[in-house]
């Protein structure tokens, strides 16, 4: 049983430092599981976490999918001599589309969500009551069980202050069968905490520095709690757009050597990032100036497909400058107290060996494919995305400008990401969220076609819940009503039915075939493409950009195998890229 007060954790009686790292089961592909886990224990650390999103595990109400995922990798970590940390939401952040929650009930409830809403609740108990299955049976005490904290909420003092709903998950894990310790994190300022925290329940702090100032800042609201930093931000996410991030690794080493010294228990965050697969990739508004509360208008920042995050083990899992200077602070220590530095056994770890790197090459798309739209939805207005029952992907919407109107300007209204504006077919204009556009006339009788591309929904902040697709189109004051709207999800690969020689062209599907011995990993590149998805056997990649930081998309080796492999590739830029390029090297920015 894991006990503590304000001297620090005891495991079964005995003092115990919790020394982890971050790794989303979810970012990484089940079969790279035990190697990514088998490199965390080589780098000193005796415990691993996780968050869990929830839009994974019930992409539609009611409809739950890959639960056991979770427990798999619970016993992974249990097999790699690892114990675990599992911070269930329902929200996570994480950098994740929605922070993880589901954008079909966020697109119902609206501000209710995160709350004591009794519609919330009632969502939130019947996923719980899906999901935690999987973790009550693997608690530390019980056969192969590893889990030893389970979090309540995540960073709610940054959201809100409803003491009532924060109360309603805490008694509803405990009523589930969670017998560990329960936490909750909050960056280390004191309305966060105050907003954030639950009596009883342990409260931890995230930070990147400072980790005197923040332990202090946590010991005013909770002296009878050991320091815990549950997310040390040894590195940071990216933006499309926007430069790499990366952080020196003398100095996070340096600040995890004070978070020690300071006494604390430590999670990693990130140990290994990873790959925002498919459509996960969340999204930022960029803070508001200081003068001014408006995070609504402040710019929108998608994430990258790559969730790397400068970490100790890089995105392909492969150790780091980092990763080799936080093995020597944790080796230090473990040498000065090795009474608190212990294992769940006492195996010599072992580095794994990197898996194999796929050589340079390229392959030609030779083959094309119209896009296979779903049936179309008649409305006098726009359906969002959530209305056509579509997570994330494109909708192409028709509208048609009264007659007898004369030439008069298009205002689009409401978009939440991109859009290519066609009129009577001609493309006339790509649009963009936040983006001052010029303007376009039509006139009587025109055809009007927007195709409409989702990018990540917000994770953090009050804009949290967006929904996707756009509000409305005006022909100077008059909305355009009579809309078709024809959806199209993307993950995995559509099904088009017939391929046929040819160019590709934009909002065209474009394939190639790349002829292997053996799979390996592999870095792809788009270097003529714009923006668009790129599919390797039919699972989504996921998005990439001209703008950069990111020009190269990895691809694991379990999607790949001996013999022809598919890649196919949507771009929707203006652009017509006819290749794909194996690259033997990462180009994050």
């Amino acid at each position: 049983m894991l006990t503590y007060d304000s001297t620090g954790f005891r495991l079964d009686g005995r003092p115990l430092r919790i020394l982890s790292g971050a790794v989303h089961y979810f970012r990484s592909r089940p079969e790279q599981w035990a190697d990514r886990l088998a490199a965390v224990r080589a780098m000193g650390l005796n415990t691993v976490e996780t968050y869990v999103p929830w839009n994974l595990h019930e992409p539609a109400p009611g409809r739950y999918a890959r639960l056991d995922e979770l427990g798999a990798f619970l016993d992974e970590a249990h097999r790699q001599g690892l114990w675990t940390i599992v911070r269930p939401g329902p929200y996570i952040c994480a950098e994740w589309d929605n922070g993880g929650l589901p954008g079909w009930l966020t697109a119902r409830l609206g501000r209710r969500v995160r709350s004591s809403d009794p519609e919330y609740l009632a969502a939130v108990d019947a996923y719980f009551d899906a999901l935690l299955p999987q973790v009550v049976g693997r608690q530390w005490g019980r056969p192969g069980g590893g889990v030893l904290m389970v979090q309540v909420e995540n960073e709610y003092g940054s959201f809100g202050g409803d003491a009532a709903y924060l109360d309603h998950l805490a008694r509803g894990l405990r009523e589930r069968g969670i017998a560990v310790p329960l936490f909750t994190s909050d960056g280390p300022e004191d309305h966060l905490l105050a907003a954030g925290t639950v009596p009883g329940v342990l409260a931890t702090v995230n930070f990147g520095s400072d980790p005197e100032g923040a332990f202090a800042v946590l010991r005013r609201h909770r002296p009878e709690d050991p320091p815990f930093c549950m997310e040390f931000w040894n590195g940071w996410f990216d933006h499309w757009g926007e430069p790499h991030h990366t952080r020196d690794a003398a100095d996070a080493a340096d600040t995890l050597r004070r978070l020690l010294a300071a006494g604390g228990s430590v999670n990693l965050y990130m140990a290994h990032g990873g790959t925002n697969f498919g459509t996960t990739a969340g999204a930022n508004h960029a803070d508001p100036p200081f003068n001014s509360t408006d995070w609504t208008h402040s710019p929108y920042q998608p994430t990258t497909t790559s969730y790397d995050y400068d970490a100790p083990l890089d995105e392909r899992g492969l150790p780091t400058a980092k990763f080799d200077a936080f093995r020597q602070v944790i080796a230090e220590f473990a040498a000065e107290q090795p009474e608190l530095v212990r294992y769940l056994d006492e195996r010599e770890p072992v580095l794994p060996a990197p898996a194999p790197l796929l050589a340079a090459r390229e392959v030609l798309l030779d083959e094309c494919a119209e896009l296979p739209f779903g049936p179309a939805v008649t409305a006098p207005v726009p359906p969002s995305f959530e209305e056509l029952g579509l997570e994330h992907g494109l909708v192409r919407y028709t509208a048609t400008v009264p007659a007898l109107s004369p030439e008069l300007p298009l205002t689009v209204e409401g978009l939440c990401d991109r859009a290519a504006l066609r009129v009577d077919g001609e493309h006339v204009a790509s649009l963009e969220r936040g983006v001052p556009a010029e303007p376009v006339a039509a006139g009587g009788g025109a055809r009007v076609r927007l195709l409409v591309e989702s990018l990540g929904r917000v994770n953090y902040g009050p804009p949290t819940g967006e929904a996707k697709g756009l509000t409305g189109v005006r022909h100077e004051r008059q909305y355009l009503h009579g809309w078709q709207a024809e959806p199209l999800a993307l993950d995995p690969l559509p099904d088009p039915g017939t391929w046929s020689p040819g160019t590709p062209a934009p909002e065209l599907l474009a394939r190639g075939t790349l002829h292997l011995d053996a799979p390996g990993d592999a870095f792809l590149a788009v270097p003529e493409g714009g923006h668009g998805y790129l599919w390797v056997n039919g699972f989504l990649l996921g998005r990439y950009d001209a703008r950069g930081p990111q020009h190269t998309l990895y691809c694991p080796w379990p999607l790949l195998r001996p013999g022809p492999n598919t890649l196919a590739l949507l771009e929707l830029g203006t652009t017509a890229p006819a290749r794909v390029v194996l690259r033997d090297a990462p180009d994050l920015g």
